[in-house]
């Protein structure tokens, strides 16, 4: 069974072996978390993830996938990029969502990390409700199949905390 941890804080500092990003589809750096993982890792994270582009994901990376890269100056050794769903009230995106989760512990497990840490994926700019998103975070990795020994959800503010502190209770 894989350990679950929270942390407030900020997730370019955490010290894993691997770090979730909450990426766009282009995987060519942006807003929020995804930002913040570009700018402290370096370019070397943006270098790998153009020659992923160029390589196979000329499309960009399709919504509940996962792809990884090196972490440059990061204190990890990978950087699991994965792109959320944007939230919708019409049409029941959660499936991607709890995919970006099991996606990207599959990805981290087959490189062989023990430790990941997760943002909470959709819940900013893309809308998710932050009680909802953690829900299928914390039962998609408690259901998962992994080999990953321990998730750290890194959580930027305490509302984030809560609502995922409230799902381990």
């Amino acid at each position: 069974m894989t350990a679950i941890e929270l942390v407030r804080g900020d997730i370019t500092r955490e010290s894993v072996d691997a770090i979730v990003n909450a990426a766009n589809s282009s995987l060519l750096g942006g807003g929020g978390v995804d930002g913040a993982i570009h700018r402290r890792g370096g370019p070397a994270i943006l270098q790998d993830c153009r020659r992923l582009r160029a390589a196979h994901l000329g499309k960009g990376l399709p919504t509940g996938q996962a792809v990884a890269t090196t972490a440059g100056d990061l204190d990890a050794r990978w950087v699991v990029h994965t792109v959320g769903p944007v939230f919708s009230t019409t049409e029941d995106r959660s499936g991607l969502l709890a995919s970006c989760y099991r996606e990207s512990l599959r990805v981290a497990g087959e490189l062989g990390a023990r430790t990941v840490a997760f943002p909470a994926i959709s819940t900013g700019v893309y809308g998710w409700p932050m009680d909802d998103g953690a829900r299928i975070a914390v039962e998609t990795v408690q259901a998962a199949d992994t080999t990953v020994e321990e998730v750290r959800f890194v959580l930027f503010d305490e509302r984030a905390y809560e609502a995922f502190a409230a799902r381990l209770r």
